[in-house]
């Protein structure tokens, strides 16, 4: 008789050690610290209000996919990058978005400059579809002199962005109206159509120095510091 009933109390013992073991790893687990969130390559972020902060990869907005000097230099960043997040101590993260649309992509206005992005007058990208960009980019350079040919003109502080045809850069064949003085920025320069009645001359070539200009050019603009400073005009109103 002994031996039937100490058999179930064993048994249900056994049972009650099982149960004491679980609990006692689950609350072993329950207070493990967690891992800290950390600015490195992999990790995840949340934007809300225009500000990213770092969250679990179980959620967020975009990976971070390197982190470099602040502010990156050329090729610092992935071609792929959506955008540029500045950190403390000197550091920037490129990071890329989850889902579309990416604003990385040519033309959107956001992640690195390439070729067929739009930028302002101070080098920073724009949206294409926004009607205050100056040039659209062939080329980002250390130099102008690595400018690829047919560029038309160059903007940027930090790396040289090589412009082609589009928004107000000018080329040959287009007319311009007169500005108020002979030596101006490129960016005074206006524009005009050449059947407008503000058409003052017809653009006949860009050269870095007036005495390059073709046989049927009557005057010249210069654009100090302009990557070719010399605006060879044929007057079309005089």
């Amino acid at each position: 008789m002994v031996t039937k009933i100490l058999a179930p109390l064993a048994a249900a013992l056994a049972v009650v050690g099982v149960v004491v073991a679980l609990t006692a790893t689950s609350r072993n687990y329950a207070t493990a610290p967690a891992r800290p969130l950390l600015w490195t390559p992999g990790a995840c972020v949340s934007r809300s209000d225009a500000r990213y902060d770092l969250t679990q990869c179980n959620g967020g907005h975009a990976e971070v996919l390197t982190i470099t000097a602040d502010p990156p230099g050329l090729g610092a960043c992935p071609d792929d990058t959506d955008d540029v997040l500045r950190l403390d101590g000197g550091r920037a993260a490129c990071v890329r978005d989850f889902v579309e649309p990416h604003a990385g992509v040519p033309g959107a206005g956001g992640g690195v400059l390439r070729p067929g992005d739009c930028v302002a007058l101070d080098g920073r990208e724009r949206p294409c579809s926004a009607p205050s960009w100056y040039g659209r980019a062939v080329a980002v350079v250390q130099d102008a002199a690595s400018c690829p040919k047919g560029t038309l003109d160059t903007v940027g502080a930090l790396g040289v962005v090589c412009l082609g045809r589009g928004g107000r850069v000018l080329a040959e064949g287009m007319c311009v109206a007169e500005p108020a003085r002979h030596v101006v920025n490129r960016s005074a320069i206006s524009r005009v159509g050449c059947g407008s009645r503000a058409a003052w001359a017809q653009v006949t070539a860009l050269e870095t120095s007036a005495r390059n200009c073709p046989d049927n050019s009557e005057r010249y603009l210069e654009a100090r510091g302009a990557f070719r400073p010399v605006t060879c005009l044929h007057l079309v109103s005089k």
